[in-house]
């Protein structure tokens, strides 16, 4: 190979790696910060805590800038930053507490008369636990023979869950709420938040209200792009909660997410809605 030769060559490799790297950075799917919530400056230099919504704030007398409030004055600062923007957007559509706990809840109320009673499903908030697999679970193989004699099958013989039993999923079911129930924890607790300022992502949202983790990924207006559910888990952590992001995968961003899933159990998957 001569110079020339070894020239091109060189240069038709430089050409293909500018093409992949225009590619990769072309698609716009870049790993970006999240936005913060600037909040107002107090002049008296008290704590001023910014609602989700990155426009909402309010001014916390008696509680200097770097001070945390107690439980009962966060839940009382929450309150009211909520009713502020409800106030200013009257006709939002606030959902005030998930379908399956109000399903729970309207299962108790006295009906008319003649009112057939509703089926209410006792487990609304857990995992499904299955049914009974009669002879203690079917094998892995089971009529596997009988399929593999016929003329050129090419058939799998069995599956992952061909052999388990009302036991095992009774353990799955389990574990999976365990999982939900860590979430459930870590939802109410501002110290598992990394909260500085005892605000718990409770606050606002009880019970997981108004979360909608079926709408996502959708455009927020307050990050400015399209977001994932654990985007909008930090941001809130990040703003109204004071903490420090989590990682998508740490295990509370991930137990949070499985608790706040668990509470719209039930309700049709609808991306992008708002």
């Amino acid at each position: 190979m001569n110079f020339q030769t070894k020239l091109l060559a060189g240069l038709i490799a430089a050409s293909s790696l500018a093409g992949g790297a225009a590619l990769a950075t072309g698609s716009g799917l870049k790993a970006e910060p999240l936005p913060q919530h600037k909040v107002p400056v107090s002049k008296e230099g008290n704590l001023v805590v910014g609602l989700c919504d990155g426009v909402t704030s309010m001014e916390v007398e008696g509680v200097k800038d770097g001070q945390s409030m107690t439980r009962d004055q966060a839940q009382a600062v929450s309150t009211a930053l909520m009713a502020e923007w409800r106030r200013k957007n009257p006709d939002a559509n606030w959902d005030d507490v998930p379908p399956p706990a109000k399903a729970v809840a309207q299962a108790g109320k006295p009906k008319a008369p003649g009112t057939p009673p509703a089926a209410v499903d006792a487990t609304q908030q857990k995992p499904s636990a299955g049914g009974a697999v009669k002879n203690a679970g079917q094998s892995a193989a089971s009529g596997a023979s009988e399929v593999a004699a016929q003329k050129d099958a090419n058939l799998q013989t069995g599956h992952t869950y061909g052999a388990f039993s009302e036991r095992d999923e009774k353990i799955w079911a389990d574990s999976t709420q365990a999982f939900v129930d860590e979430g459930h924890r870590v939802f109410h607790d501002a110290a598992a938040l990394g909260g500085t300022i005892a605000v718990s992502c409770d606050m606002c949202h009880p019970d997981a209200a108004n979360t909608h983790p079926e709408t996502y990924p959708k455009y927020q207006v307050q990050l400015g792009r399209v977001a994932m559910l654990r985007d909008m888990i930090n941001w809130c952590i990040q703003n109204p909660v004071r903490g420090k992001p989590l990682g998508d995968d740490d295990p509370k961003m991930k137990a949070m997410e499985a608790y706040i899933y668990a509470r719209r159990k039930g309700v049709p998957l609808e991306f992008g809605k708002h």
